[in-house]
């Protein structure tokens, strides 16, 4: 069930691979994106506390909870920060969902990855929000147009390997990752 008060935010990314683990970033650091008439940046360490408390993150896709593709409990989701963001690795179900997800992916076709959080601590300086502390409620892959435009994410069928080859394109970084 979704809170009422609840924001959601994501950014775009490209895919490229096959497999049933999606990987990347579902959140940046230091990252300023425009958010409706404000500019808006998450502050290292913002997710620090809602990780070590235990709670239970769902992975989503769309931001639909009727839709979800693993969580924290079940340890299908593992969530950890690092000098760069809120990283992500997914082990998908075998559900029709996952599959479109992973079809999706395997083409390039995902927009990306949001998060849907509450703002424990923020600052504003003119318009723009800086969010220091994020009580963090679940993760989405996005299939169209998520807000932030610096997240990754990548498939993979391998175990969990975090070194990947960076690719820049127009100033944003792509995690590429192909595996037979």
């Amino acid at each position: 069930m979704s809170t009422p008060d609840m924001e959601r935010r994501g950014a775009a990314a490209g895919v490229t691979a096959s497999g049933r683990t999606l990987s990347g970033y579902a959140a940046s650091y230091n990252d300023p994106t425009a958010i409706g008439g404000f500019t808006e940046r998450i502050a290292p360490g913002a997710f620090t506390k809602s990780l070590a408390s235990g709670r239970d993150v769902l992975a989503l896709l769309d931001h639909r909870a009727d839709v979800l593709l693993g969580r924290t409990r079940s340890g299908s989701l593992k969530l950890s920060e690092d000098a760069k963001g809120l990283r992500f690795e997914l082990s998908l179900p075998d559900t029709a969902a996952a599959r479109d997800v992973i079809a999706l992916a395997e083409r390039g076709d995902l927009g990306g990855m949001s998060f849907g959080f509450v703002a424990i601590d923020e600052a504003w300086d003119g318009d723009t929000r800086e969010l220091r502390e994020i009580q963090l409620h679940e993760i989405s892959v996005v299939q169209s147009w998520p807000a932030y435009q610096s997240t990754e994410i990548n498939l993979r069928s391998k175990p969990s390997v975090y070194e990947t080859h960076r690719v820049g394109i127009g100033g944003n970084a792509l995690w590429l990752e192909t595996c037979r």
